[in-house]
């Protein structure tokens, strides 16, 4: 065998042979049920001939005659394919999308993050109007090109080529086909497309019906960040089960009051048996004991010293009565923890979950636990966009 990959690794020709043997052997199984027995024994004692000129069997053809000999075998017996090529090209693109496809089932399952409940370890969608920023920049060409691809930001700008009054005609983007979505408005008279455009448009730079504009106003200066792109490992879960606070990911469906069919990333708090309370010093307790920010996981959630709660900062965790007193009251509407004494105990077999964002995120705060079938995966690598938040994420 050794000899074998020396040869191989040193000698074109045997490296020719190997590839001319895979391919001719490959035809022979796909047509084998088309053929006469004569011409399997030809082929195979050809195919056979070849394998013994690369061992360098005693008594066996040179390399060059045995594969003259494979390839006379095959333009005899073999049926050429009308357009061979397309075939091939077919061929490997499905063998190349089911590896993409197992090792997205059973390695890493790309997962982007679509809200900034998670935040600031993991962004959403962001967005920053630049309509009252005047010296704010728009790039262009390869500068656009860059921000876009790299670092995941892309501009709009529409001024205002009439002066009127802004009326909608698209609530939401329009899908041309595929891929290609239009939104449109009125100023005045005069009617503006905008392409590509992304959700949530209007409330993203800031525009209502019935505001006026005078012509050469900016009427959309707008940047929009894609949200973070990871990979979830969906391999360790296989051989043990999450660790407290891990940053976990699991499927919603059939979880009530969640959104059906789709993936939440939220950091793992209570497991299956304990009691779980949310103090009012924004620190949850597990069976009367606190968490720290020297427990695992939770180094950065309890960073927040004597800073008040804050979005998309680390701020703990949040009840409803520290909520309403940091002028938060719709957190306090839904949430199952009023105040510092309110305790709940996790059932069996199921997981308590709460976004990092803790004054912007919907989480086992509202809704509770979840079973623990549901979970499919931890935070892995953020491979895009390229940010302080690229690579490997432990936090």
């Amino acid at each position: 065998m050794i000899t074998f990959a020396i040869r191989w690794l040193t000698s074109k020709k045997v490296r020719t042979a190997v590839q001319m043997r895979h391919h001719v052997w490959k035809y022979v199984n796909a047509q084998r049920d088309l053929m006469q027995p004569k011409a399997i024994e030809s082929l195979e004692s050809s195919i056979q001939g070849v394998t013994d000129a690369i061992n360098q069997k005693e008594g066996a053809l040179n390399l060059e005659d045995s594969l003259e000999s494979l390839e006379k075998s095959a333009n005899q017996w073999l049926k050429p394919y009308p357009n061979a090529g397309l075939r091939e090209n077919i061929e490997v693109f499905l063998v190349a999308a089911a590896v993409v496809l197992a090792f997205r089932s059973f390695f890493f399952q790309p997962m982007a993050i679509p809200s900034g409940s998670a935040q600031p370890t993991f962004f959403g969608i962001t967005e920053e109007n630049l309509k009252y920023k005047p010296d704010a920049e728009i790039p262009s060409g390869l500068k656009k090109i860059y921000f876009s691809w790299v670092k995941g930001e892309k501009y709009y700008q529409v001024k205002a080529k009439n002066s009127g009054t802004f009326r909608t005609i698209d609530t939401k983007p329009v899908n041309i086909i595929p891929f290609i979505s239009k939104q449109r408005f009125m100023i005045g008279s005069q009617k503006y497309t905008l392409w590509f455009p992304p959700d949530s448009l209007w409330t993203r730079a800031s525009l209502q019906n019935g505001m006026e504009f005078k012509e050469g106003d900016d009427i959309i200066k707008l940047k929009v960040v894609s949200g973070d792109h990871l990979f979830v490992d969906r391999f360790t879960y296989n051989f043990r089960r999450p660790d407290r606070g891990e940053t976990i990911v699991f499927k919603s469906t059939g979880v009530p009051k969640l959104t059906q069919n789709t993936h939440y990333i939220k950091r793992l708090v209570g497991l299956g048996g304990e009691k779980i309370r949310i103090g009012d010093d924004r620190h949850a307790y597990i069976d009367g004991t606190r968490l720290e920010a020297s427990d695992p996981g939770f180094e950065m959630v309890y960073s927040f010293g004597n800073r008040p709660p804050k979005d998309s900062l680390y701020s703990g965790h949040v009840n409803g009565k520290i909520a309403i007193e940091n002028n938060y009251p719709h957190l306090a509407m839904n949430s199952q923890f009023p105040d510092g004494d309110s305790e709940y105990k996790i059932r069996d077999n199921h997981y308590f979950v709460m976004g990092d964002n803790t004054m912007n995120s919907y989480d086992s705060r509202n809704w509770l636990d979840f079973p623990r079938k549901k979970v499919i995966g931890k935070q892995f690598f953020v491979f895009w966009p390229i940010s302080d938040r690229f690579g490997w994420h432990n936090k």
